[in-house]
């Protein structure tokens, strides 16, 4: 058996050690994350985490409402959730020559059960024609959510059915205070108290 001369050995040892640092060195670097596979987990995760929660959310997908007035289709009419007050109107035919617009707000978002009236040209707007003597109400209109139906909740914008069942439960148990208790039901955020909080009172 012939043995390798001093220079061989020498060379041999210096490929040992360039091939074994090339294995530990891709050993190591195989789990490590790429910055870019991090950042697409984390997307990934947070866009199915909205998914999910737009899947359970309280708000209804689709909502009716009654328009009647001066539209050429008057009744009942279904849209998607986040529609205005233009999209009902289309449904319905359309206005009419004699409909008031400087009456009515055709960019205004509706909500589900509502009542649209249409008045014509000297007519009475909505506000005075359903004026009515409501105890739950006070003089401005506001709905005291104290002692409000499941009905006058659900006509709030963005309280559904969900909501209001769980804002009658709430202040079975603790009164409302303030406007502000609101915001301990469930569902109830920031975004979505700014949107009701003109339209309610306690008393």
């Amino acid at each position: 058996m012939a043995f390798f001369s001093k220079r061989e050995q020498i060379i041999l040892m210096f490929l040992v050690i360039i091939v074994v640092s090339i294995s530990l060195f891709n050993f190591l670097n195989k789990d490590i994350a790429d910055p870019t596979d991090e950042k697409r987990l984390v997307e990934d995760y947070i866009s199915g985490f909205n998914e999910l929660d737009e899947n359970n959310s309280d708000e209804p997908q689709e909502i009716m409402v009654h328009i009647s007035g001066q539209v050429y289709k008057p009744g009942i009419v279904i849209l998607e959730a986040g529609s205005r007050l233009i999209d009902a109107v289309e449904l319905a035919g359309g206005l009419k020559k004699d409909a008031d617009l400087d009456k009515i707000n055709l960019a205004r978002k509706l909500s589900d059960e509502e009542k649209i009236f249409i008045p014509k040209i000297g007519e009475d707007p909505i506000e005075e024609v359903y004026e009515f003597k409501n105890p739950n109400s006070s003089s401005s209109g506001k709905i005291n959510i104290n002692t409000c139906t499941k009905e006058e909740l659900m006509s709030l914008p963005g309280i559904g059915e969900v909501l209001a069942d769980r804002i009658i439960k709430y202040r079975s148990e603790n009164k409302f205070k303030s406007i502000e208790d609101i915001k301990n039901v469930s569902g109830i955020g920031e975004k979505r108290f700014e949107d009701i909080k003109d339209l309610i009172i306690v008393k």
